[in-house]
C-alpha cells in the first residue's frame, strides 16, 4: 500500500451546520486522534481523499500535511457514508508512526471456481489482522478453485504475506462448498412456502370468526 500526501485544514467550527459548510467547500470534516494526544478536528479535501481510497483502499495511510505544522502518518479508520446521496460525511484518522503495527479490518475475496454442481457461501467478508501500518494490504484472495462439496475454509487457512498476523480466531468459518440445490428441490421448496402461507392464512380466516 502505498502513502499518500494530503494537504488538510483544521477546524475551529463544529456542530452539523459547520459540518454542511465543510462539505459545501468540497472538504470532509475528520477526526485525527491516537497516541494519547487530544483530538484534532481537520477538513479533508473530498475529492483527493476519496481517491485516496478508491486507490488504497479502506486502510489507506495519509501523510497529513497541516501548514505551519509537522506532517502526521494517520491511518483511516472509519469512513461514514450517507446512507442515500452516496457522499462521505465523516472521516475517523488514526495517528500512527512508521513500523508501528497496527489491528485492521481488511477485505476477504473468494477466486477461482469450485467443482461443478456445488453451491460457495461467503460468511466472513474481512478478517481482522496485525500488520505494519505502511504494509497493509489492500485484500485477501482466498482460492476456491475446484473445491469440493463439504470443504470448509476457516480464517487460519488463509495465506497472509510476510509481517502480518491473524488477530481473528482462526476457527473462524471463511467459506464452506456444499451441493447446489437442484431445480427440482428449489420447486418443492416453494411449494412447501406457499402451503405454509396458504395455512397461516386459513388460520387467521377462522380466528376471526371465532
Amino acid at each position: 500500500m502505498s502513502e499518500v500526501r494530503i494537504s488538510v485544514e483544521p477546524r475551529t467550527e463544529f456542530g452539523k451546520g459547520a459540518a454542511r459548510r465543510t462539505r459545501r467547500a468540497g472538504k470532509i470534516p475528520a477526526v485525527l486522534y491516537g497516541h494519547g494526544s487530544d483530538p484534532k478536528h481537520l477538513s479533508l479535501p473530498a475529492i483527493e481523499f476519496a481517491r485516496a481510497v478508491r486507490d488504497n483502499g479502506q486502510n489507506a495511510v495519509l501523510t497529513l500535511e497541516v501548514a505551519g505544522s509537522a506532517n502526521e502518518l494517520a491511518l483511516t479508520k472509519t469512513v461514514t457514508a450517507h446512507p442515500i446521496k452516496n457522499y462521505i460525511e465523516h472521516v475517523d484518522l488514526l495517528l500512527v508512526k512508521r513500523g508501528e503495527k497496527v489491528t485492521v479490518n481488511v477485505p476477504l475475496v473468494l477466486v477461482g471456481d469450485a467443482a461443478s454442481g456445488t453451491l460457495v457461501t461467503q460468511t466472513l467478508n474481512e478478517l481482522e489482522v496485525e500488520a505494519e501500518a505502511l504494509h497493509i494490504p489492500e485484500q485477501f484472495e482466498v482460492s476456491v478453485d475446484g473445491a469440493e462439496d463439504g470443504t470448509q475454509i476457516h480464517a487460519s487457512d488463509v495465506k497472509l504475506p510476510n509481517g502480518v498476523t491473524l488477530s481473528a480466531d482462526a476457527e473462524v468459518l471463511v467459506a464452506h462448498i456444499s451441493d447446489a440445490p437442484s431445480a427440482e428441490d428449489m420447486e418443492s421448496e416453494i411449494d412447501a412456502e406457499g402451503a405454509g402461507v396458504v395455512e397461516d392464512e386459513s388460520e387467521g380466516t377462522t380466528d376471526s370468526e371465532s
